[in-house]
């Protein structure tokens, strides 16, 4: 069966109220951003392609380059990250000298579904401080309409 935007965004909306959990990956038991994107891959995809390696609440401060990119260019499809559409996945950076370090699904032109430290995953506006965060955008592999 064909991977569709439709499958991709309500995969990504069932996982709304999933507590925040550090290196989780279970819808309703708990999740960070990349759990919420690798469980969106294995509903939508099947097995995840690698297995993701431990990593620190603060990781990405003492990284060098782009790890969270690096690791999403192996497997999804880059695309402008000015032209991201429904079901594309978007990596932010906190600040201009620091890696990419969160992940959302978008829902919709201006919606995007997240996990966020603190909180249950939740869709909500892709506002003007997230648009000036946004670092790379990326697609599903195989992704039809």
């Amino acid at each position: 069966m064909p991977l569709t935007r439709t499958a991709i965004v309500d995969e990504a909306r069932s996982w709304i109220g999933t507590p925040y959990r550090h290196q989780a990956s279970l819808k309703h038991v708990g999740c960070d951003c990349l759990g919420l994107v690798r469980g969106v891959w294995r509903a939508t995809m099947g097995t995840e392609p690698e297995r993701t390696p431990p990593y620190a609440a603060g990781w990405a401060e003492a990284a060098s380059g782009e790890p969270l990119a690096e690791a999403a260019a192996r497997h999804l499809v880059p695309v402008d990250r000015d032209a991201f559409c429904a079901s594309d996945v978007l990596l932010f950076r906190w600040r201009k000298h620091l890696p990419a370090k969160h992940m959302a699904i978008v829902t919709a032109p201006d919606l995007m579904v997240h996990a966020h430290d603190g909180a249950c995953v939740a869709e909500v506006a892709i506002a003007p401080w997230w648009r000036r965060r946004l670092a790379y955008a990326f697609r599903f592999p195989g992704v039809v309409d």
